[in-house]
C-alpha cells in the first residue's frame, strides 16, 4: 500500500507537470519540481536534527516512567472496565493486561514501546479465537480503540512546530486533546452498538461517567473563554503538563530506587536509534509530496474541494490541511510530509497549519494498524473493524476543524 502511495505521488505529478507543459505552455514547472526535491531534502535533515534531541530526551524520561511502574499501575487501573467491555475474555486473561500495558502506552506516548506490546496482546486475544482468519470482537475494539489516536501527550507535533518556528509549539495541546477524545469515543460507541455492549454495566459507568462528566464540563469553562484566553489556556496547560509530567516521573523513580541518570541515559540512547532510523522514510515522503505540490497537482484538487466549499457558503480556511487528514489514514509517514509542508507552506502559526497539526495529532494510521495487527495472527476477515476505525477518524477531523475554528478561528 505504502510503495502504491509513494509511487502515485511521482506519477500524479509527472502527468500534471506534462499538461501544464503541453497544454499551458509552462515549461518553469519541471525546474520548480527539482528545485523542491532539493529543499525538501534540506528540510528532512533540519528535521531530523531537532527529532534526535526531542526523542532522545523523551524517550530519556519514558525510560525512567516505565522502570518506576507507571505504566504497570496505569494497567492495573484499566483492567476492570476492558474485562467488561471484553466479555469473552476471561478474568485474569494474560491479554487484559497487555491491552491495558498497551493503551497506557499509547497515552503517555510511549509508541515504541506500545506496538510490541500491543502485538503480545494481539497473539493473546488470537489464543482465544475460535476462527483463524476472522477477527473475534475482543480484537476489534482493541484494534479500534487503538486506531482512534489515544496519545494524549503529542510531543512529536510539539516538536515538529518547534522546528518551524511555532511562537508557542504547544498551542495545540488542547485541540488536540479535544478532537482526540472525540475519535476515541466515537470508535468506542460505534463498535460497542454492532457489538451490542452493555455500556450501562456499573463498573463500564464507573469510568466513563465521569471522564465524559469532566470532559463536559472543562469544555462547558471552555466555552465562555475568548480565543485569546483559550490559546494561552492551551499553552499554559500543555507546557505545565510536558513539564509536570517530568517531574512526575523523577519524583516517582527517585521513590522506587530507580539510578534516574543511569535509566534516563538508558532510554536516550534508545531514542537517538529510533530517530536515525527515520531519516531515509522522512526524506522519501517529503520528496514525493514536494514533488507533488510543485507539479500544481495537489493545488487543483485543493481548488476543486475549495470550490464546492464555496458554493455552500462555508469558510474555506481548513481545505489547506486536508492533505494531511486524507492521507492519514493510508500513511503515517505521509501525512508527517503533508504536516511539515503546510506549514512550510502556509506558515507554522496559520490556521492552516494548526488545524493539519490537530487532526495529525488526532487520527492514526488505520489501514497500517489493521495490516500489522491482523497480519500478525494471520486475521483475514476484518468484519466491522475497518469501517469503525475509519468513522473514529472521520470524527477526529471533523473534531479538529470545528475545536480549531472555536480556538483559532
Amino acid at each position: 500500500m505504502l510503495n502504491g502511495l509513494w509511487l502515485g505521488f511521482f506519477l500524479v505529478a509527472a502527468l500534471t507537470a506534462l499538461s501544464r507543459w503541453l497544454l499551458g505552455g509552462d515549461a518553469g514547472v519541471f525546474a520548480a519540481m527539482v528545485e523542491s526535491l532539493f529543499a525538501m531534502a534540506k528540510l528532512s535533515v533540519e528535521v531530523m536534527v531537532l527529532l534526535f534531541g526531542t526523542l532522545t530526551l523523551w524517550l530519556g524520561f519514558l525510560r525512567i516512567a516505565e522502570k518506576a511502574g507507571l505504566v504497570e499501575r496505569l494497567a492495573w487501573l484499566l483492567g476492570p472496565l476492558f474485562r467488561r467491555l471484553m466479555p469473552e475474555v476471561p478474568a485474569g486473561h494474560p491479554a487484559i493486561g497487555l491491552i491495558t500495558l498497551n493503551f497506557a502506552a499509547n497515552g503517555l506516548g510511549l509508541d515504541n514501546a506500545a506496538t510490541p506490546i500491543g502485538l503480545k496482546a494481539m497473539k493473546a486475544l488470537q489464543e482465544l479465537n475460535p476462527s483463524s482468519t476472522t477477527a473475534s470482537n475482543a480484537q476489534i475494539l482493541f484494534l479500534v480503540l487503538n486506531a482512534s489516536s489515544l496519545t494524549l501527550l503529542p510531543v512529536t507535533i510539539f516538536m515538529y512546530r518547534a522546528q518551524q518556528g511555532a511562537a508557542d509549539p504547544t498551542l495545540v495541546f488542547l485541540p488536540i486533546l479535544l478532537a482526540t477524545s472525540a475519535s476515541t469515543l466515537v470508535g468506542l460507541l460505534s463498535v460497542a452498538l454492532v457489538q451490542r455492549l452493555r455500556l450501562w454495566d456499573p463498573v463500564v459507568l464507573a469510568y466513563l461517567v465521569p471522564g465524559a462528566l469532566g470532559l463536559g464540563a472543562f469544555m462547558a469553562l471552555l466555552a465562555g473563554l475568548s480565543a485569546t484566553a483559550l490559546a494561552q489556556l492551551s499553552s499554559l496547560l500543555g507546557n505545565l503538563t510536558l513539564f509536570g509530567l517530568i517531574v512526575l516521573f523523577l519524583v516517582l523513580g527517585w521513590l522506587k530506587k530507580v539510578p534516574v541518570y543511569e535509566t534516563f541515559v538508558e532510554g536516550a540512547k534508545e531514542g537517538f536509534d529510533v530517530a536515525k532510523n527515520l531519516l531515509p522514510y522522512l526524506v522519501a515522503m517529503l520528496c514525493a509530496v514536494g514533488v507533488l505540490r510543485a507539479s500544481g497537482a495537489l493545488e487543483l484538487v485543493l481548488d476543486g474541494i475549495r470550490w464546492s466549499v464555496l458554493q455552500l457558503g462555508w469558510d474555506t480556511r481548513f481545505v489547506d490541511a486536508l492533505p494531511t487528514a486524507l492521507v492519514k489514514p493510508f500513511s503515517g509517514s505521509a501525512a508527517r510530509a503533508m504536516l511539515l509542508e503546510t506549514m512550510q507552506s502556509q506558515g507554522v502559526d496559520s490556521f492552516a497549519a494548526r488545524l493539519a497539526a490537530t487532526v495529525q495529532g488526532s487520527t492514526e494510521t488505520t489501514f497500517y494498524v489493521l495490516a500489522v495487527y491482523f497480519g500478525s495472527v494471520g486475521i483475514q476477515r476484518a468484519r466491522h473493524a475497518v469501517g469503525c476505525a475509519l468513522l473514529a477518524d472521520l470524527a477526529g477531523v471533523l473534531a479538529s476543524i470545528g475545536v480549531c475554528y472555536w480556538f483559532f478561528g
